[in-house]
């Protein structure tokens, strides 16, 4: 590089420039070929390294150099490449200024620290690529993991760069933080305690990302989408997006329709309550309530829509001052939130109507001011 200095020095003397205009048209030409060989560099990685590398990831056999060495991340590190030329050029590009060759070398100094926790961020998220698996246990844990990782980069990026800023080394500034942990903790106690639930979560085996879930006291009734250290992102089943912390899912309560979905069919439990006056003794000595339950098991059993190797089931339940209470028991095909109470209201509808042609009459309370009403008619 000195050869390149004295050549410069020459050639702008040989133009006819003297005194102190020499020393700045040469730092101005030394300043640009500096530029012109970092921006190069740059496109030499981008339009010749990259392309090579993501050519060579694709003909292995591995899938997970397809994930880490992905576009984005080659992209991402190629940014550094032109900083990185600049900064070794830079002594001998201001040699005759100190001040300004400082400046622009913490400058230079900040961007490759800020474009290398980038490029090291981007990397961490490539490791999600490694498990696809919608209801991986291994996918949760890697997303905590990643999540962490991250905010460690991006405290080490943030203390490298104070220490550029005030000329200091790192190491002090770190040991400085040991009196400021408890502010730390404190600032970031929701990612910690989500940290924690996301553990939970995954080692109870409770949600996975496309689980169907109820959380009532928080309005959450839909398909888990994505989660992360602080929030489990939920769309429910009118596409509107609900997001929830760890932390409401491993302290409170919630449903998670998972085994419902991966088992046939799903249960469906109805209670209907009949007049006791209804209930009689037909001629054979069977009461007429005996017969209809006998009945609608075996219509259960027929039934198209009702699993009958589940054992649908008619009981009587705890009577009660509404009257004497049969529960309907059974399996349906259909999972689906339509078809399910759409096949569930065939089957009590027919219930419905099915009761009156063995006498039955279904309790039906009314208010008592029609009660009153009722009673004066009677009279």
């Amino acid at each position: 590089m000195e050869k390149i200095q004295i050549l410069v020095e020459q050639l702008v003397t040989a133009c006819g420039i003297t005194g102190s205009t020499v020393d700045f048209v040469t730092h101005t030409i030394l300043a640009v070929v500096a530029f012109l060989l970092a921006g190069l560099a740059g496109w030499i990685c981008r339009k010749a390294v990259v392309p090579v590398l993501l050519r060579l990831a694709k003909k292995t056999d591995a899938k997970w150099d397809d994930a880490l060495f992905n576009e984005q991340v080659l992209v991402s590190a190629c940014s550094i490449v032109p900083a990185i030329v600049i900064w070794q050029l830079l002594p001998w590009t201001f040699f005759d200024f100190p001040t300004v060759r400082e400046v622009l070398t913490r400058l230079t100094a900040i961007y490759i620290t800020v474009m290398s926790a980038r490029t090291v961020i981007v990397f961490t998220d490539s490791f999600k690529l490694l498990e696809r698996g919608p209801r991986s246990a291994r996918q949760q844990y890697l997303y905590s993991v990643c999540g962490v990782l991250k905010i460690i980069i991006i405290f080490i990026a943030v203390i490298v760069v104070i220490s550029i800023v005030v000329d200091k080394d790192p190491s002090t500034l770190l040991a400085g933080l040991g009196a400021a942990s408890a502010i730390l903790m404190l600032a970031f106690q929701d990612t910690i305690k989500g940290l924690v639930a996301g553990i939970r979560l995954t080692n109870n085996d409770m949600v996975h990302i496309g689980d169907w879930i109820t959380v009532a006291s928080a309005g959450v009734n839909g398909r888990v989408e994505d989660i992360t250290l602080t929030t489990v992102k939920v769309r429910n089943f009118d596409n509107t997006i609900v997001t929830v912390t760890p932390q409401t899912l491993v302290d409170g309560s919630f449903q998670n329709w998972l085994g419902m979905e991966q088992n046939e069919g799903r249960k469906q439990s109805r209670t209907i309550y009949f007049d006791f006056r209804s209930i009689r003794l037909d001629d054979d000595g069977v009461a007429n309530i005996t017969k209809f339950r006998h009945h609608m098991e075996q219509w259960l059993r027929d039934n198209p829509k009702v699993m009958a190797d589940k054992n649908p089931l008619v009981r009587q339940a705890e009577a009660s001052q509404n009257g004497c209470c049969l529960e309907f028991t059974f399996w349906l095909y259909a999972q689906a939130w339509a078809d399910f109470e759409h096949d569930t209201a065939d089957i009590m509808e027919y219930i419905f109507a099915a009761s009156s042609e063995y006498g039955l009459t279904i309790y039906q309370q009314f208010p008592l001011q029609q009660e009153g009403q009722k009673q004066q008619v009677g009279q």
